[in-house]
């Protein structure tokens, strides 16, 4: 706690007064034009990987960036999605999974859950994208494995937010898009699905107007 609260009287003491016009400005309200959904990872750092500041990203953090069909649970993700699309506005939306996730590797570890019961049980919403991984790389193992399962359940989990009805009417009239990202933190790479070739690519190859998932086929 002493470092945190160092930082908190750095941050008064210099950032706050290097931007004060900012925060003054972002006192009147907010206008980001992102939700960036992503791990509770605390090696993700959004703000950081995007060079956005504050006000920029409305962010929704879970383990294991899991969004849960619209009406399958009553948490704060549907909530939350609604809130950004249609009181905030967002024009775009990032699913952003990342390399060496946890919650992922529980997946395919039960015993690793067994003193986790409210975490194996959020881990049901993500039982597609195990099945998938199943049927789809059962020769892989290991790494290898884990990050296909990242990957995967980035597409599972956008399937999975076109149900939420706010998302849905976007997406339809053409004012939202969805876009699925993985971070490979040891690296700093950042890959985006390109429905068009069929897997991530990375995201410095791709020209802007490509980056969307809106008009991709349900995995």
């Amino acid at each position: 706690m002493e470092k945190i609260i160092r930082g908190v009287h750095d941050f008064q003491e210099t950032i706050f007064s290097e931007h004060q016009e900012l925060f003054e400005r972002l006192a009147a309200g907010q206008t980001p034009e992102t939700l960036f959904i992503t791990c509770s990872d605390s090696r993700i750092d959004p703000s950081l990987l995007t060079q956005t500041k504050p006000g920029e990203l409305f962010i929704l953090r879970n383990a294991g960036n899991i969004i849960p069909p619209w009406g399958a649970a009553h948490g704060g993700e549907g909530a939350t999605i609604e809130y950004a699309v249609r009181a905030l506005g967002v024009k775009d939306i990032i699913v952003c999974g990342h390399t060496h996730c946890g919650a992922m590797a529980g997946l395919f570890d039960s015993e690793s859950l067994k003193n986790l019961p409210t975490m194996k049980r959020w881990l049901e919403y993500a039982e597609t994208t195990a099945s998938i991984v199943r049927d789809k790389y059962g020769d892989e193992s290991g790494e290898e494995l884990l990050t296909d399962a990242v990957k995967e359940n980035v597409l599972c989990q956008i399937d999975n937010l076109r149900t939420h009805p706010a998302v849905a009417s976007g997406l339809s009239n053409g004012s939202l898009k969805v876009h699925g990202w993985v971070y490979r933190f040891e690296s700093g790479d950042v890959y985006a699905f390109q429905p068009r070739a069929g897997k991530f690519l990375p995201v410095s190859h791709l020209p802007e107007d490509r980056l969307g998932l809106h008009d991709a086929p349900a995995t």
